[in-house]
């Protein structure tokens, strides 16, 4: 029995991990090719969340329009925010990218808050939660969402890897993120492509949006803040700009706070987790797998 419940929250965690994973990587991608730290990043995906829902009631739970209107929506709010850090971007004036993603976040939140469902938590239909559905093997049992959420983040991320390392867009990025006066000498057009990354970013956000709502099943204002500050800390662990290292520690994080809210009484998850970040942080202030920018 202790053998079915441990796995059942490893899948439990792989499924949390996968969503922490998708957010890293698309703010690792956008720091990498830009250089800012998109710290609105997760208030956008939040906000892709709030536009599905919305859409849902419009059109009586219609899953076909709200996904893809929910995926738009962080695609537009994200690239519309490429003009805003390009010019901190070519001044490398990081902090001022900082202070402007924050107060980005702050508006979003402030729009969630007091326009869109008067403040309150909004919760998806069971339909988009896997149907409300459990999958068993014995004692095992976890949500189907679960396992959509897990499937979805896989296949985004072979699609983003795809593209990275097999088309001249994917080299484009990684040209930039290398050295952006060498990819302009070659002739990569680096506004254009600075704007295709915040695209790919927008898409990634809202697949990521739909994937947190097939797993929470319910969004939140507050929400954006406390991914915001997961990711910041996972990409400081695995080293900014590193994306197979973010990968792995978000499955990691992910793993981390299923099974200590599983064996452990009380609130010890946030704690115990980032206390560990901390001291990896503080010993290795480049990261679990190094810097890359």
């Amino acid at each position: 029995m202790e053998v079915q419940v441990f796995v059942a929250q490893v899948i439990n965690g792989l499924a949390i991990g996968s969503v922490y994973a998708l957010i890293v990587v698309g703010i690792n991608l956008l720091l990498l090719v830009r250089g800012i730290f998109h710290f609105s990043y997760t208030h956008i995906t939040v906000m892709s969340m709030y536009a599905s829902w919305m859409v849902l009631g419009a059109t009586n739970n219609n899953l076909a329009i709200a996904i893809p209107a929910g995926i738009v929506t962080a695609t537009l709010l994200t690239t519309l925010t490429e003009p805003i850090f390009r010019p901190l971007a070519v001044r490398k004036a990081l902090l001022e990218a900082v202070i402007v993603a924050l107060g980005i976040g702050i508006i979003l939140t402030d729009i969630m808050s007091h326009f869109l469902n008067h403040g309150l938590a909004i919760a998806f239909p069971a339909m988009l939660v896997g149907g409300g559905a459990q999958v068993r093997f014995g004692m095992i049992s976890f949500s189907l969402g679960h396992v959509y959420t897990l499937l979805g983040s896989i296949a985004a991320v072979i699609g983003l890897l795809y593209l990275l390392y097999r088309r001249k867009e994917g080299l484009a990025f990684r040209a930039m993120a290398q050295n952006l006066e060498t990819a302009r000498l070659l002739g990569i057009p680096l506004n254009k492509t600075g704007i295709y990354s915040f695209a790919i970013g927008g898409i990634l956000a809202g697949i990521t949006g739909v994937l947190m709502a097939m797993t929470l099943g319910s969004a939140s204002p507050a929400l954006g803040d406390s991914l915001a500050i997961k990711a910041m800390v996972l990409i400081l662990f695995a080293g900014s700009g590193n994306l197979k290292g973010g990968l792995i520690c978000a499955l990691l994080m992910g793993l981390a706070e299923a099974l200590i809210s599983a064996y452990l009484p009380g609130r010890w998850t946030d704690a115990l987790v980032f206390g560990t970040m901390m001291m990896v942080i503080i010993i290795k202030p480049q990261g679990l797998f190094g810097a890359r920018v």
